[in-house]
């Protein structure tokens, strides 16, 4: 595309975003200078004038990285034969699909319900939790769990419920990480309560709780007679370097859901797991709950193969090993603006968090990053926070730019 062309695609686009889609969306993304994103390959994002962004954002969704060769040639081929079913006959890859996430789920989930998006796995947790008896929700502080009005009365950051609290259904929050706060919540209140948790805490800040925090939540649910439901959207299939955050502390959850890493980066899926005890109401009924366009078969596809290139490729060690490696450096490339710009580096795996000490500094860097081509992740419940989710197919000269990038950015704010 030309320079001209490029800049009349450009204005199109903002004009079309600000008049039909999102006014908000259409000032920020004129004020920043956004470019287009027209196609991306392995760890890039290229814009209108074929300009190549290190992708280390995405919300964690890249973890094979943009358009994995075996997820695209998997929903392909089945785009060319049966892309949607009727829902009148049996469809075969969902059936197949449940099956090979079942085999690398916590032991004891048996069964899958497929979604479109992770809010909707979490409407069906709660829904399946109510439906065996927990008339009580208990949430953590700073948790995010969507934003359908079922899943955001559990989203624990009040910027969002402002204004729809009459609308929401009630919600106890707890601080996260205390398993003595959520012990008092639980002999608080007979009635029996299903709890919502996330094993790392990602749009709240990349919060990781203390060792051992996870397998106490779960025997006070069995000491209480509550269900556990973990929220594993973000954390899970690898992004934490281990297949599931929960397995770190062989935590066995009654209810879990997932996304993003299971779209393969490819096809919009989710999916909650239930034990069978848990899921038996809706085997009961199969009209209980349902979807037209959950569990189709390209999202089956889809999220059958990402599930086995993560095991052929060998793809959750490499990001344990790469988070391992990345975490220090990264503090390395950024200790050079010293503690007036950063409060913190953490993380686990390649959920990467960096603490700025203020919001403003957060957003500056923000911005600095997108000079230097690197695309990064606000943090919804933690402004303060700027995420890296990078791929676990990162290439030495990725990692050389990607610190770099952090070094330039740290000094450009440290100077201004």
């Amino acid at each position: 595309m030309t320079p001209a062309g490029a800049g009349r695609a450009r204005e199109v686009a903002l004009d079309d975003l600000r008049d039909h889609v999102n006014r908000g969306h259409s000032r920020i993304a004129s004020l920043l200078g956004l470019p287009l994103e027209v196609r991306s390959e392995g760890a890039l994002v290229y814009d209108e004038e074929d300009n190549p962004y290190l992708d280390c954002g995405g919300y964690g969704v890249f973890l094979l990285g943009h358009r994995p060769p075996d997820v695209v040639d998997a929903v392909a081929g089945q785009l060319g034969r049966h892309p949607l079913s009727t829902r009148a006959l049996v469809e075969p890859n969902v059936a197949s699909a449940a099956r090979t996430l079942i085999s690398v789920a916590p032991a004891g989930l048996q069964y899958v319900f497929f979604a479109n998006s992770g809010t909707e796995a979490v409407e069906l947790t709660m829904k399946l939790a109510r439906a065996n008896g927990c008339h009580r929700l208990i949430a953590a502080r700073g948790g995010f769990h969507g934003k359908t009005l079922g899943s955001l009365s559990a989203t624990g950051n009040d910027r969002y419920r402002t204004g729809l609290e009459p609308l929401l259904p009630d919600v106890e929050f707890v601080p996260f990480g205390d398993a003595d706060a959520l012990k008092a919540a639980l002999r608080g209140d007979p009635a029996r309560a299903c709890v919502l948790l996330e094993p790392v805490q990602a749009e709240g800040g990349v919060r990781i709780p203390p060792e051992g925090y996870l397998r106490q939540v779960r025997e006070l649910c069995q000491e209480f007679r509550a269900l556990l439901a973990v929220d594993e959207i973000q954390s899970g299939l690898g992004r934490l370097g281990a297949w599931w955050g929960c397995d770190e502390e062989g935590v066995r959850p009654d209810l879990l859901t997932t996304g993003k890493v299971l779209s393969g980066g490819v096809v919009p899926v989710a999916a909650t797991l239930a034990t069978a005890e848990v899921y038996e109401v809706l085997n009961r009924d199969p009209l209980f709950h349902s979807s037209t366009y959950g569990g189709n078969p390209l999202a089956a596809v889809a999220a059958a193969t990402t599930i086995e290139v993560l095991r052929r490729d060998r793809l959750i060690e490499r990001a344990r090993g790469l988070g391992s490696r990345l975490l220090p450096q990264i503090s390395g490339a950024l200790a050079a603006a010293g503690p007036q710009l950063v409060r913190e580096v953490r993380g686990r795996g390649l959920l990467i968090g960096i603490e700025f000490t203020s919001e403003a500094l957060a957003g500056l860097f923000l911005t600095r990053m997108l000079r230097e081509r690197v695309l990064t992740s606000y943090t919804l419940n933690a402004s303060k926070v700027i995420r890296l989710t990078p791929p676990a197919i990162l290439e030495s000269d990725h990692i050389d730019w990607l610190l770099r990038a952090l070094e330039r950015s740290a000094v450009a704010l440290t100077g201004a």
